[in-house]
């Protein structure tokens, strides 16, 4: 009784393992290494109760690897040694399959923690699989990024989460011995932000304050015994990604008194400072770019401060900051652009660099015509001269069209100086 029913009815297989089928299908990444007996090392990255840990153990068992854990929580880098010297021993034994060590929540590995993986993981000493719920490109060390493959885990779809909890009635050596009807599951999926941990802790909690041998689960029934307004902000689950959503598009929309209030909110909830310091400082390029590139500075030098210094005096720079971003005038100009470009570079291919502006380091090259009739612009008024600087196949096209506020109008005014006999401004 002491086991929740999540670890419970944990899959032993891949076969039984739900969701995540762009990892674990027939097509699926994973599979292919699984098929092949080749495991890299590498990096699940999704919200919780989308099975990393689980997926982490699939793997383990169905390659017949040892299989080493940490948590990030109470593993100093004496422990990581310590694994790691006993899965060399381990390697000794089994040379053709080396072990996996697993390590949860790799996004609180220190610099230091994480730098002691570096030498083993690079030897080969062990298969390295990390879980977090963390952008990886900010959160682990790029030695470290640069040795591992990172999959993206996906939340659970309402599909998947109906299939577990009828797996969960009928396969449970507990709940399978009580009649158990799924007759309403909005509330409990609601409830479980696609956390399939979640979700199974919170029909076990419902079927089991129930004393009758029937129990139907009824959106009312589920909220009754579940106290949701007890919960302000859940930094893990749906609130999370909806209060930053309202805070980000309050400031696009110029409103400074509800982006401190969702400020707020992410505040009280606890949630990392500097996640909400990362989302600041790209809305200062993506949604207020060339109208007020003073935005970017700002929130660049809010995210080094309060990752100095904490909470509870983060929360006065993220307000000035958040303010700030909200009152200034808005442009996406810039974010369109390297959208547009973008696209263009996906459907035109690698084209050529036009001759004039290649690099020309070698007699060869200056031979061949790199770099001939380059015009140096600091050579002519104004420091500028008309220069073709894009492939022949995309000559003429505009991808940065200024917006309509005062500063971008007066670059257009500029730009069309410059630039009237080529470019649309």
């Amino acid at each position: 009784m002491s086991i929740p029913l999540a670890e419970r009815i944990r899959p032993k297989t891949l076969k039984d393992y739900l969701s995540q089928q762009h990892l674990v299908g027939s097509e699926g990444a994973l599979s292919a290494q699984l098929e092949s007996g080749m495991i890299s090392s590498m990096i699940f990255w999704g919200p919780p109760g989308t099975g990393k840990t689980t997926l982490a153990n699939i793997i383990a068992s169905e390659s017949d690897r040892p299989f080493y854990t940490l948590s990030a929580g109470d593993s100093g880098v004496a422990a990581v040694r310590e694994v790691i010297e006993r899965a060399k021993r381990d390697d000794g034994l089994f040379s053709t399959k080396n072990p996996i060590l697993f390590i949860d929540e790799i996004h609180r590995f220190s610099k230091s923690q994480q730098d002691s993986l570096l030498g083993a993981v690079e030897k080969g000493w062990i298969t390295l699989i990390g879980a977090t719920t963390e952008n990886p490109s900010f959160e682990v060390i790029p030695p470290l990024l640069s040795r591992c493959q990172v999959y993206v885990l996906n939340p659970f779809s309402k599909h998947d989460l109906e299939t577990l909890l009828r797996r969960a009635v009928k396969k449970d050596e507990i709940l399978s011995k009580k009649k158990i009807t799924l007759k309403e599951t909005e509330a409990i999926l609601h409830l479980s932000g696609g956390d399939a941990r979640k979700l199974l802790n919170i029909l076990e909690l419902v079927v089991l304050s129930e004393n009758s041998e029937k129990v139907v689960i009824t959106n009312d029934l589920v909220s009754r015994k579940i106290q949701k307004n007890t919960v302000l902000y859940d930094k893990t689950g749906e609130q999370h990604y909806d209060i930053i959503s309202a805070f980000i598009k309050s400031i696009r929309g110029s409103d400074p008194n509800a982006a401190v209030y969702w400020l707020a909110r992410m505040i009280e909830g606890g949630e990392d400072v500097k996640f909400i310091a990362r989302r600041l400082v790209i809305a200062a390029s993506e949604d207020i770019g060339m109208a007020n590139p003073t935005a970017l500075v700002l929130a660049n030098a809010s995210f080094d401060a309060v990752n100095s210094i904490g909470y509870p005096e983060a929360r006065i720079i993220l307000s000035q900051c958040a303010v700030y971003l909200a009152t200034s005038p808005k442009s996406n100009a810039s974010y369109k652009a390297i959208k547009d470009a973008q696209q263009v570079v996906r459907q035109t291919g690698d084209l050529s660099v036009p001759l004039s502006i290649r690099n020309a380091p070698t007699k060869l090259m200056k031979e061949l015509g790199y770099g001939k009739d380059y015009q140096y612009a600091h050579d002519y008024d104004g420091n500028f001269v008309p220069h073709e600087f894009l492939p022949e196949e995309i000559a003429g096209t505009t991808f940065y069209i200024p917006g309509t506020n005062t500063r971008e109008q007066n670059l257009k005014k500029y730009l069309a100086g410059l630039w009237a006999e080529k470019y649309n401004y």
